[in-house]
C-alpha cells in the first residue's frame, strides 16, 4: 500500500487545536506523535493504552473534523501505543474495590514512571475538583422532593445515571424560582463527578453572546467545536432564544450533532415549549423530542421540608412555628421562601436574640402582605378568571372579541401584570400570541374602569385572593 504524507496537515491541525483549547487541556491530552499515513488513515503514537482510550473517546472525532477542514477528506485517526517501561507500568494499574485508587503489580518504585494526572486526577473522581461552571450546592442530595417535583427529580436522577440513553433530550419547564437550575446542575454535577464526560453548562443569553463574539472574531470553528464535541450540554432559560433567529439556527445544528452522537442535552424554560411563539417550528420540535417535565410551585408540606432542610444546612436554630408561618404565607416559589428565611436568620444574628413567632410576623409582614407573586402562573390566573366568568381557557386565549369575553380577558391581563413579573410581551404570548400593545391597552382600560366604578376594585381583590388560594393548593 502506497504511503501518503499528511504530516504538514497534522501539524497544522495540532496548531488549530492548541488555539481552541486551554494550555492545560492541550498539554495533558495531546502528547501525540505523527507516524505515517495511508490514503484514508493517519497513524499516530500515544504513550500507553489508557491514554489512547481517553483521547479516542474525548477527541478523536474532533481531530478528524479539523483534518477534514484542512484536507477536504474524511481521514481516520489510528492510535498506536508506544512500547516502553512506562507504558507497561501504566497497563499494570488496576482499580481497588469501589475506590478510585490504583495499585501496581510491580514495586512501588515504578510509580515514578506513571504520569501524575493518572495518579491524582483522572480516575480518582472525588479529587478532580469542582466543575468551574456548576454550583457545588446544586446536587441531588440537597434537592428536596415533594409531590410537585417527584417525577422531574426522579427523571433527572435516572438521566444523570445513564446520560444519552433513554432520554437524551430532557427539558424542565416552570416559573421563576422553582428549582429548574438546581435540578439541571444536579445532573451536571452527578455526571461530572462520576465519569470522564465533558460537561458544559451555560445560560441561553451567554450562549448567544459567545455566538455573536465568535462571528465578530471569525472564530466560528472554535465555537462549534466547543459545543458540538461535548458529552453533556446544559442550556438554561431557552425562552431567551425567542426572536434570536441566527442563534436559533446555530443551536439547531448543535442539537442535531449531539443528538446523532447520542449525547445528553438538557434545557430549562419558564413555560411549555408550545407557548414559545418566536421559536422556529423545527427547533421547537427538537426541544419536544425528548422528555418534557413541569415543575410546579411547592405545596405546604414541601415548602416546610425545604425550609427545615435549609435551617439544618445553615446550622441555625429556628422554631418550628416560625418555619410553619413562612411556609403557610409564602406559596410563590422556593426563592421567596429562602429570602424570607435569610432575613430572619440575619435578624437573629445581628440583634443577638432568638426569632420568636411575633418577631417573624413583624419582620415579614410586608412580604406576607405583598400582592406580588414572583412565580404566579399565568395559566392559574387565566383558569380562575375563566371559571369565575363561566368561560373556557380557549375563550380567553382565542380571537373572539365579544363583550362577554373581552372584559374577563382584560381583567386576567391586568391581574397578570399586577401580581407576576412577566413583561407585557410575555403576557401577550400567553394570551394567544397577542402584541404587547394589546396588553398595555387592556391594563389601561381596567385602570380607567376602576376610576369610574369603585366596585371593580373589590372584584379584582377577590379574584387575586382566589388565585392565591388556587396557587397554594396546586
Amino acid at each position: 500500500m502506497a504511503d501518503w504524507n499528511y504530516e504538514i496537515f497534522w501539524k497544522e491541525t495540532m496548531n488549530l487545536v492548541r488555539g481552541e483549547l486551554s494550555d492545560q487541556e492541550f498539554s495533558m491530552w495531546f502528547k501525540i506523535d505523527y507516524l505515517r499515513a495511508t490514503e484514508n488513515e493517519i497513524f499516530v503514537m500515544v504513550p500507553h493504552q489508557f491514554y489512547r482510550d481517553q483521547v479516542s473517546n474525548r477527541y478523536k472525532k474532533y481531530i478528524e473534523s479539523k483534518l477534514k477542514e484542512l484536507t477536504g477528506k474524511d481521514l481516520s485517526i489510528v492510535f498506536e501505543i508506544k512500547h516502553s517501561e512506562s507504558s507497561q507500568n501504566v497497563q499494570n494499574l488496576v482499580p481497588v474495590s469501589n475506590k478510585s485508587i490504583f495499585q501496581q503489580s510491580e514495586s512501588p518504585e515504578n510509580s515514578r514512571n506513571i504520569p501524575n494526572f493518572i495518579k491524582t486526577g483522572v480516575y480518582e473522581e472525588k479529587k478532580k475538583g469542582l466543575h468551574y461552571q456548576l454550583n457545588k450546592d446544586y446536587t441531588f442530595d440537597k434537592y428536596v422532593i415533594g409531590d410537585n417535583n417527584s417525577f422531574p427529580a426522579n427523571a433527572a436522577l435516572a438521566i444523570a445515571r445513564n446520560p444519552g440513553t433513554s432520554y437524551p433530550v430532557f427539558l424542565i419547564y416552570g416559573g421563576v424560582g422553582l428549582g429548574k437550575t438546581h435540578l439541571m446542575q444536579a445532573i451536571g454535577n452527578y455526571i461530572y463527578e462520576n465519569s470522564d464526560s465533558k460537561v458544559i453548562y451555560i445560560t441561553a443569553e451567554n450562549f448567544m453572546n459567545e455566538f455573536i463574539q465568535a462571528l465578530k472574531d471569525d472564530k466560528m470553528s472554535a465555537f462549534k467545536n466547543k459545543y458540538r464535541y461535548v458529552d453533556v450540554l446544559l442550556i438554561d432559560d431557552i425562552h431567551f432564544f425567542e426572536n434570536k433567529w441566527e442563534t436559533q439556527e446555530e443551536l439547531f445544528h448543535t442539537f442535531n450533532t449531539l443528538y446523532d452522537a447520542k449525547k445528553q442535552i438538557v434545557f430549562t424554560c419558564d413555560r411549555p415549549v408550545s407557548d414559545l411563539k418566536k421559536i422556529t417550528d423545527r427547533l421547537k420540535s427538537r426541544f419536544e423530542r425528548g422528555l418534557n417535565v413541569d415543575l410546579q410551585p411547592p405545596n405546604y408540606e414541601t415548602r416546610y421540608a425545604i425550609l427545615k432542610k435549609k435551617v439544618e444546612t445553615k446550622n441555625v436554630t429556628l422554631q418550628d412555628e416560625v418555619i410553619a408561618l413562612i411556609s403557610k404565607n409564602i406559596s410563590s416559589n422556593i426563592r421567596d421562601l429562602e429570602a424570607a428565611l435569610t432575613k430572619l436568620i440575619a435578624y437573629g444574628e445581628l440583634v443577638g436574640k432568638p426569632v420568636t413567632l411575633e418577631i417573624a410576623r413583624q419582620q415579614l409582614k410586608d412580604v406576607f402582605a405583598s400582592p406580588k407573586q414572583s412565580n404566579m402562573s399565568i395559566e392559574i390566573i387565566q383558569r380562575v378568571v375563566a371559571e369565575e366568568n363561566k368561560l373556557s381557557l380557549t375563550d380567553l386565549k382565542g380571537p373572539k372579541r365579544t363583550k362577554k369575553i373581552v372584559f374577563p380577558r382584560q381583567l386576567a391581563m391586568y391581574i397578570a401584570r399586577e401580581i407576576t413579573e412577566y413583561s407585557t410581551t410575555d403576557i401577550g404570548d400567553y394570551f394567544g400570541g397577542r402584541d404587547h400593545t394589546t396588553v398595555m391597552h387592556s391594563c389601561k382600560a381596567i385602570e380607567e374602569r376602576l376610576q369610574a366604578d369603585p366596585r371593580l376594585d373589590s372584584i379584582i381583590e377577590n379574584l387575586k385572593r382566589l388565585i392565591k388560594e388556587y396557587n397554594a393548593k396546586s
